[in-house]
């Protein structure tokens, strides 16, 4: 079974692009790394939430991704940017449109 992430994190006013653009930016590593899916999202009508949907090979796999040395410089980019309210719910991914068979 694959595991996934799904979850928001809430920017400083005006900053939410900027942090768009450092969690799509640190993606290009991800897929060597085991991730199947990652899409960041936002809505029109919230200026200040970005949503970020994530199916990985395992959650050790994950867990891993996060000491990349990419994903750490986005993360220091962005901590300052944010508000400090997230919100994460992990899963067991079954199966779906898009990811390949395991």
């Amino acid at each position: 079974m694959r595991y996934g992430y799904f979850g928001s994190m809430k920017t400083k006013p005006g900053h939410r692009d900027q942090v768009v653009q450092l969690l799509l930016r640190s993606a290009e590593g991800l897929r060597s790394a085991g991730c199947h899916h990652y899409v960041i999202g936002v809505s029109d009508d919230d200026d200040q939430t970005i949503w970020v949907n994530e199916v990985w090979d395992t959650r050790e796999a994950h867990d891993a991704s996060l000491h990349l040395p990419d994903t750490q410089a986005a993360i220091a980019a962005a901590m300052p940017l944010l508000t400090g309210e997230f919100t994460s719910r992990e899963i067991t991914v079954l199966g779906g449109l898009g990811l390949p068979p395991e």
